[in-house]
């Protein structure tokens, strides 16, 4: 059995694929009802107090599922992620894998593109939930705009995903994997702060779908698009060099 269809096998019998479908599907669904029913919701718990918002638009529900993605979402990504990628965590199993090919990359390329395809899918998935329920609860929604963020979107989880397989070429911890991956992934929209350079880094990406179903233009965001695709080559270079280099 080779380790592409390996990873594959691995992925459905560990159930890892319904926590990720489950967790970005659920917010697709739920991320426009709370949107919808917001005035609601807090009125409700408020003890008659009358709130006043804004009434919701489409576009609100898809920010609901963006946000939840960006945060829940990502923190369940990266902890799969860390536990395929991590494969010197048990020595036994770095040993064994690492005896049976000719470069340590040829270990880390089916774990790495298995979930990264994974991940996107999911996430589209719960996009796709979260178009159904806004323009269901709230009207119809650009397409064009929809899925053009879909992709933005998915590039930036197939680019946090090559930072745990970098991180992991570093470490030999899973804990230790998921804590400095998520450090690095919340360290770029601090230095994003300064617009100048937040249009160049990744975490750029996060919030293009919300944005672009409200009428923003592409070019917002084809400098940072560029810099994820760098960057995600050169994570990944890092995490087969890194990798090579470590003795266990």
């Amino acid at each position: 059995m080779n380790l592409w269809r390996l990873e594959v096998i691995r992925l459905f019998r560990t159930k890892r694929w319904i926590a990720l479908l489950g967790v970005y599907v659920f917010f697709g669904l739920v991320g426009p009802l709370s949107a919808r029913y917001i005035r609601e919701i807090l009125e409700s718990f408020g003890g008659g107090v009358q709130v006043i918002l804004e009434d919701p638009v489409a576009a609100d529900g898809i920010a609901s599922y963006v946000s939840n993605a960006a945060q829940i979402g990502l923190l369940v990504s990266v902890g799969i992620a860390a536990a395929a990628l991590a494969f010197d965590a048990k020595p036994q199993m770095g040993i064994f894998l690492r005896t049976r090919v000719r470069h340590v990359g040829e270990i880390i390329a089916p774990r790495y593109l298995t979930m990264a395809a994974a991940v996107a899918i999911a996430f589209t998935a719960g996009s796709i939930a979260a178009l159904y329920e806004s323009t269901v609860l709230m009207g119809s929604l650009p397409i064009g705009g929809w899925l053009l963020g879909t992709i933005l979107g998915c590039l930036y989880l197939v680019f946090a995903i090559a930072v745990v397989a970098a991180v992991a070429g570093k470490t030999q911890s899973v804990l230790v994997t998921v804590v400095v991956t998520i450090g690095v992934l919340l360290l770029l929209p601090i230095l994003g702060i300064a617009p100048a350079i937040g249009e160049w880094l990744p975490s750029h990406l996060v919030g293009a779908m919300d944005a672009l179903v409200r009428d923003t233009g592409i070019a917002d965001y084809w400098r940072a698009t560029a810099v994820t695709i760098v960057s995600t080559g050169v994570a990944l270079w890092l995490a087969v060099r890194w990798a090579a280099q470590r003795e266990l």
